[in-house]
């Protein structure tokens, strides 16, 4: 007897049909899985002989050939133990293989036959929707399909529900998940209020989560560069609908999803500490899964203590950066995983962290300095928009009552500013903010007039900066023109936005002849346009 069910498998954070084939063959017992199965595949065996029995159907004592199509491409996962049950049950003729031609069948069997919760449902269901079949899923998984608009699914507890329920004789559940629809907002806790004296890195914040733009943020230790970062989500705006669904198909492939909640509902804030290796960073490693990028998707990457991150690890952001995705290449196969999500990286100026500092001196001789600096090459630098210096706070500042502007206020001046440029881009699919545009946007919504043009042309030839920072440098403006609510690029905001562009040069000259007359040429540019 042959049986057929309808099934999925996850490649990258996407899934593709597989067609489970059972084969019931006389000759000794032998159970035989074939398509390509990594070990929790293979082991499905024992998983699925048991939760037959348990359940009170019988076993075949047959020789079981099941199969796995497309029979070549690697099958990984323990969802594929529900529908080699019901192969071998429809095989049998116990579930008629009409009543499976309709159904996706995805779930891991526990011994006793209950179905468990199972990592990448929602990918699954996604699959299921554009192939015009129902899901059948574990009940734990309801609410991740249920946020699919457009799906029908039906969620299981036991397997015992599942075969009653393709024989006509009992009814399943739906799966709905209640918070279908757009995420509501996240509470957040972390307001940039509590911030003291730090209100130029504040604003350099403001006009990063405006337009999109990756951070650099260099000071003392206790400068406040965390406590910065970690608020920099609340200022963001909330996640659309489709956003939410693109992050939470990622923590749903990684089985990080919060227990009970079907969507992510706020943008990811992830901070990897700097021992993370390289696949734990961009994703691979023997059975490719999802790094910190793609987690941080639609969000925050953090780096704290930037030198200390492995050179060969820190490279291989280069491409999500420009690209907002991870190409992970293998002998057998590629994997794409999204990685769009804002850097926002913090180092000292130092090994000992109080090179500049007025109160403390600093205790590295140059030499140590140009090592520690020269740990971040120069094409990394350079693919950070906005660098900004995070000076040591007063005592006065941390002292007075007087509160700065909070992330509700903030929050607002950036919604107003990605109002702007969702109409400016609504005609592109893959540019959603100023930081994403490509050079052919940038040359069409960053024209500059005359005075403006002499002044980035001065501060280029002088600093020396790249093409690639030329087109930063466009952005930044045009964020900072957005904010104001300026629909033309005026001189004071490329000031505004030379000056977070300076540092490069900074940390890779900082020893060379002629960097003080450079600084102090750049402020007698700018002074005219009287830049904060």
């Amino acid at each position: 007897m042959l049986a057929r069910v309808k099934s999925g498998a996850l490649l990258g954070v996407d899934a593709y049909l597989v067609e489970v084939e059972v084969d019931l063959a006389p000759g000794l017992p032998a159970f035989t899985t074939v398509g390509l199965p990594e070990a929790a595949v293979k082991e499905s065996k024992d998983r699925v002989r048991a939760a037959l029995k348990n359940s009170g159907y019988q076993f075949p004592g047959n020789r079981i050939t099941l199969n796995l199509a497309p029979a070549d491409v690697r099958k990984e996962g323990t969802g594929f133990d529900l529908p080699a049950a019901l192969g071998i049950l429809c095989a049998q003729g116990v579930v008629p293989q009409e009543a499976l031609e309709s159904y996706l069948v995805f779930g891991e069997l526990s011994l006793d036959g209950r179905l468990k919760p199972t990592r990448g449902v929602l990918s699954m269901a996604l699959v299921t929707r554009d192939a015009g079949l129902t899901l059948i899923i574990p009940r734990d998984n309801a609410r991740e399909a249920g946020v699919v608009p457009g799906l029908s699914a039906f969620a299981a507890e036991t397997l015992a529900q599942v075969v009653e329920f393709l024989g006509g004789r009992e009814a399943l559940p739906q799966a709905v998940a209640p918070e279908a629809g757009a995420p509501g907002e996240a509470v957040e806790d972390l307001d940039f209020r509590e911030v003291r004296g730090q209100e130029q890195v504040k604003r350099a914040l403001l006009v990063a989560a405006a337009g999109g733009h990756n951070v650099l943020m260099v000071g003392p230790p206790g400068a406040g560069k965390t406590m910065l970062a970690r608020r920099l989500p609340g200022v963001l705006p909330p996640l659309t609908f489709e956003e939410a669904l693109d992050v939470s198909r990622v923590y749903s492939i990684m089985g990080r999803l919060p227990p009970g909640q079907a969507l992510l509902t706020a943008r990811p804030f992830r901070a990897p500490h700097h021992t993370i290796s390289d696949a734990g960073l961009i994703g691979g490693g023997p059975t490719p899964r999802p790094g910190e990028v793609s987690l941080a998707h639609h969000g925050v990457l953090f780096l704290d203590e930037l030198p200390e991150f492995k050179r060969p690890t820190l490279e291989v952001l280069r491409q999500p950066l420009e690209e907002g995705r991870v190409t992970i290449s293998r002998a057998a196969t590629s994997l794409t995983y999204p990685g769009r999500f804002m850097l926002v990286a913090a180092m000292n100026p130092c090994p000992c962290g109080y090179y500049g500092d007025l109160r403390r001196p600093c205790s590295c001789s140059p030499p140590q300095i140009s090592r520690y600096r020269a740990r971040i090459s120069g094409p990394l630098l350079d693919r950070i928009d906005i660098q900004v210096q995070v000076p040591a706070v007063k005592f006065q500042d941390l002292a007075g009552r007087e509160d700065g502007e909070g992330s509700k206020e903030m929050r607002a001046r950036v919604l107003k500013a990605r109002e702007v440029q969702q109409r400016r881009f609504a005609r592109s699919r893959s540019t959603f903010a100023n930081a994403h545009m490509s050079a052919r946007l940038a040359k069409e919504h960053c024209m500059l007039g005359p005075e403006a043009q002499r002044l980035l042309e001065a501060a280029m030839e002088r600093l020396s900066l790249s093409g690639r920072a030329y087109h930063r440098i466009l952005k930044i403006a045009r964020t900072i023109a957005d904010l104001e609510g300026a629909a033309d690029i005026a001189p004071v905001h490329v000031a505004e936005a030379i000056q977070y562009r300076t540092l490069d040069r900074k940390l890779t000259l900082e020893y060379s002849y002629g960097v003080k007359e450079n600084v102090r040429f750049l402020s007698e540019l700018i002074k005219p346009y009287s830049v904060n």
